[in-house]
């Protein structure tokens, strides 16, 4: 029986734990719009449990099969099993090209029809996208499709929840709300009129360098770090005590260290501070839809693969009426590894400053722009019933 939209399917996720919170972000995300937008079955399998919790906190790392958010998730202990045609989902997907369990695949090649197999790809600009999103490939017998999210209408879109704008609006619109939120943190009032920077990186950024040039800087800055992240820097600055709640003010910077939070409040911090440094895909997602000026931390790739993504994306961002927005493009370079300005950090921060209400604008065009591609988990609804019918 092909899919259809009358009765819900019932889909399994398979996610291994690569980018530490960014692949198992990007699955929770789906698997909560699944279910609470279109009423799917979700079976979510993952292999690290103890990443899951840090930004779900109800997940019990001792647990193999638990619910939460109306998702079942099954702790994904090995590639061995056998598995009943009955206990297989009406869409499977892999994160990543993960490879799921042969005993899984068996199951699959024995249900009549096939389920719809897909490869959820990783996040990209690069043109050549658009021609492989939804190409199909013989596997085991069945069909197994390739989908990209992207920036195009011919991509899957992006991850967004249809409620996900509304939310983010009532919160801008609201100071008080957003000085609540911030005071959790240990936030003081003082500090709301400063620069409010998130900072989400992987350890080889140059951190230190930016913080001196906050520090050193003409405009307060308070930046808010989650624990661990960028671990060295952070504690060098604060002193011996990096833990969550811990701060340190020195010139013109006030470092506090937040505790890891629950997705929807990671959506909220960002909707806070003037300016995101964001990671892997997860958070530069939320970046976008942030609508806020941010820098991109991306997952490296051997042979600086990543560095050619870097610029892809920036081709699209990057850009508006008036033409690149170079101090864009430089300190993201810089961040990432790449082509360092003379200057550094110590240039490359007043730069983005002087540009900030440019790049504000662009963020909110960019944001209209994204919108018309639709989001990603409506888009593979609706690309799986077709291939269901194809089947």
């Amino acid at each position: 029986m092909s899919l259809s939209v009358q009765h819900p399917p019932s889909l399994a996720i398979f996610c291994k734990v690569v980018d530490n919170y960014g692949d198992i972000g990007i699955c929770w995300r789906l698997a909560r719009q699944l279910h609470c937008e279109h009423g799917v079955a979700v079976t979510l399998w993952v292999d690290d449990l103890i990443s899951f919790r840090r930004i779900c906190p109800e997940i019990d790392v001792t647990l193999e099969s638990q619910q939460a958010a109306g998702v079942i998730v099954r702790h994904w202990l090995g590639q061995d099993g056998v598995f009943k045609p009955e206990e297989i989902a009406d869409i499977v997907i892999e994160f990543f090209a993960c490879d799921i369990p042969p005993g899984y695949i068996a199951a699959m090649a024995q249900c009549a029809p096939h389920p719809v197999w897909l490869n959820l790809e990783g996040l990209t600009a690069e043109e050549w996208v658009e021609g492989c999103h939804t190409l199909p490939s013989s596997r085991h017998g069945m069909q197994k499709h390739f989908f990209f999210p992207g920036f195009t209408g011919k991509t899957g879109g992006l991850l967004r929840e249809a409620a996900l704008e509304q939310r983010r609006a009532a919160f801008q619109r609201d100071p008080a709300a957003m000085a609540v939120f911030l005071a959790q943190f240990g936030v003081m009032p003082a500090e709301m009129a400063a620069i409010k920077v998130s900072l989400f990186c992987y350890p080889h950024a140059p951190v230190v360098q930016l913080l001196a040039a906050w520090e050193q800087g003409s405009e307060p800055v308070t930046c808010l770090a989650p624990e661990g992240v960028a671990f060295d820097a952070v504690r060098a600055f604060i002193g011996d005590d990096a833990a969550a709640g811990a701060s340190r003010t020195r010139g013109n910077l006030t470092l506090r260290v937040l505790p890891f939070v629950p997705q929807d409040d990671y959506d909220q911090l960002l909707w806070a501070c003037d300016v995101n440094f964001v990671r892997g895909e997860d958070s530069f997602v939320r970046a976008q839809w942030a609508g806020k000026p941010f820098i991109w931390h991306i997952y490296p790739q051997d042979e600086n693969l990543h560095h050619v993504k870097l610029r892809a994306f920036l081709q699209r961002y990057a850009v508006d009426a008036a033409g690149a927005i170079d101090s864009v493009g430089a300190a993201s370079e810089d961040w990432n590894g790449g082509i360092s300005a003379n200057e550094g950090w110590a240039g490359l921060w007043p730069a983005l400053q002087a540009d900030m209400a440019r790049i504000a604008a662009r963020a909110g065009a960019w944001q209209v722009q994204m919108l018309e591609n639709g989001d990603l988990a409506s888009n593979l609804l609706a690309f799986a019933r077709s291939a269901s019918r194809t089947e």
